[in-house]
This record gives C-alpha cells, sequence and structure tokens, in this order.
C-alpha cells in the first residue's frame, strides 16, 4: 500500500483521510489551526508530522486539500526536497491551472509527479467516500493515482492532463456559484414583490428550475440550516476570481461570470467573510444590500 501524506484535513479533508486509513493506506497528517480532525484521525491509526519536511518524507503519494494558489505553492515548497524518489502530490484544492502547470513542471524537474483532483461534493460526501474527483494528469500518474482515489470518490473522470481536473472544477463552479446567486437574488425580489420563501420553495422545488444545488440551499433558504451548505463566501469569491483569469488568459468575454463574482465579492466585503458565511448565506447580503436585510 502506499504511503500517504495529507495536508489539510478540514471539513472535506478529513473525510478523505479517514477512507483512506479505512482502506489500509498508512497515513501522516500535519496540524494546522483545528487539532480535532487530527486527534481523530491519530486516533484511528494515522501519525501525525511535526513538520511538512516530516510528512514528505514518510510518503510516497502527499495529497493537499488548501484554500487555494498560494497555499498550495507554499506547501510544495516546503515538501520538494524531503520528497522520496518517485512521490506523486494530489493537489485536491480548487487551484489556478496556470500555478498547477508551473508547480507539475517544477516537480518533474525533480523527478516527482502530480495530479490535479479537485472534488466534488459535500463534507458528508467526504465521510461516506462518495465524492466526486475531476483528475489532470499524464496516463501513468492517472493509473497510479486512480485506485488511491478510488478510496474516497464515488466518481472519478480523467479529463486530461496536468491543471485540466483544476480548470474543469472552475467550470463546475462557475455553474454552482451562479446558482446560488441567482437563487438569492431571486429571492430577494420575491419577498420584496410579496411572495413568500415557502411559495417560492413549493413552485421552484422538484421542478425543471430546481436541481441539486437547489436541494441544498433551500435547507438554509427555507428551513434554517446554516450548515447545508458548508462552501464559504471567500471561497466562492476566490474560484470567480480564478474562473476571471482563466477566462482572461483564454481570450474568452466572461460577462456572467463577471456578474456573479461581483454578487459574491458584495457579500465578503460587506461581511461575509467569516469561516461559517456559505454560499446560501448570500440570500442574506443580497437582501441587505436591497434595504430588506
Amino acid at each position: 500500500m502506499e504511503r500517504i501524506g495529507f495536508v489539510g484535513v478540514g471539513l472535506m479533508g478529513h473525510g478523505i483521510a479517514a477512507n483512506l486509513l479505512k482502506a489500509g493506506h498508512p497515513l501522516t497528517v500535519i496540524a494546522h489551526r483545528n487539532r480535532a480532525p487530527i486527534d481523530d484521525l491519530v486516533g484511528r491509526g494515522a501519525t501525525e508530522a511535526a513538520t511538512l519536511a516530516e510528512l514528505a518524507a514518510a510518503s510516497d503519494v502527499v495529497h493537499v486539500c488548501a484554500p487555494g494558489s498560494p497555499q498550495v505553492e507554499a506547501i510544495v515548497d516546503a515538501l520538494i526536497d524531503h520528497l522520496p524518489d518517485g512521490a506523486v502530490v494530489v493537489d485536491c484544492s480548487t487551484s489556478n491551472p496556470v500555478s498547477t502547470r508551473m508547480l507539475a513542471e517544477r516537480l518533474d524537474a525533480r523527478g516527482f509527479g502530480m495530479a490535479d483532483a479537485p472534488l466534488g461534493g459535500t463534507p458528508a460526501q467526504a465521510e461516506t467516500g462518495e465524492l466526486a474527483a475531476m483528475v489532470g494528469a499524464d496516463d501513468r500518474i492517472y493509473a497510479r493515482v486512480k485506485p488511491i482515489i478510488a478510496t474516497w470518490a464515488g466518481r472519478i473522470d480523467h479529463v486530461g492532463g496536468v491543471g485540466a481536473g483544476h480548470t474543469m472544477k472552475l467550470l463546475n463552479n462557475f455553474l454552482a456559484m451562479g446558482y446560488g446567486a441567482i437563487y438569492s437574488e431571486a429571492l430577494a425580489l420575491a419577498d420584496a414583490s410579496g411572495i413568500a420563501v415557502e411559495t417560492f420553495d413549493e413552485v421552484i422545488r422538484g421542478s425543471r428550475m430546481g436541481c441539486g444545488f437547489y436541494e441544498t440551499y433551500r435547507s438554509y433558504a427555507v428551513e434554517g440550516d446554516r450548515d447545508a451548505h458548508q462552501f464559504t463566501l471567500t471561497n466562492a469569491l476566490k474560484d470567480m476570481t480564478y474562473l476571471a483569469a482563466l477566462a482572461g488568459g483564454s481570450g474568452v468575454a466572461n460577462p456572467v461570470g463577471a456578474a456573479i463574482r461581483n454578487s459574491y465579492a458584495l457579500a465578503v466585503n460587506t461581511g461575509g467573510d467569516g469561516p461559517e458565511d456559505y454560499v446560501p448565506h448570500l440570500r442574506d447580503f443580497v437582501a441587505k444590500a436591497n434595504g430588506r436585510g
């Protein structure tokens, strides 16, 4: 069994790491801010490293689940001089594809491999091993990491070479964050027009205008469950900023993406930048901006 290192055992990473352990992989983890997931994983048999250098030396394949490209770049900087021959880095973050390809070139020059495997799904699906993974890697690296990813993902799509996974993830999140922005504006307009949220939900839920995203979104809007969709407004803004860079680099006009990004920028810049301010809460910031908060 490949020895796995895991950097970033947060909301999504904890479930992934737990499933790697369950499959029998020796696992090394490292603490960041919250000790609870580390203590849980160590209790299940993981080893805690004191430094990233120590984690790298103990790992054949290192999973990284970080907020974005700056953090991933810093982690790889700390790992690269200590990885064993032939090691592979699997970036499960939602990162900038330009950065991903740059890191892959650096790792390849040292004899290491890289795959980008951003995630689709929720923390609950991470715990049950039912995430989706959009994997960018060459065929050799993909063949090596696929059985590892299969321990925590119910669906695996090999979408191309390194960087393609993060590109596909940005497209996926463009759609998801777009749904969040549209539903939030629609609910604010409904409220201002005298349509109750329960009436809106009765009409939309289960119709062609509903979808899987709406099912988790509505859990907050209708039922008040703040933790129904644990994806932060800050991460939504970060991903839409990466999408804007992707569109600019591709020479593609992206006016809808710009509008979606501005919705999340409004929320983040007016107080929605906390670790528990999630995408469905955008509704509250749109309402407040219209004098109805």
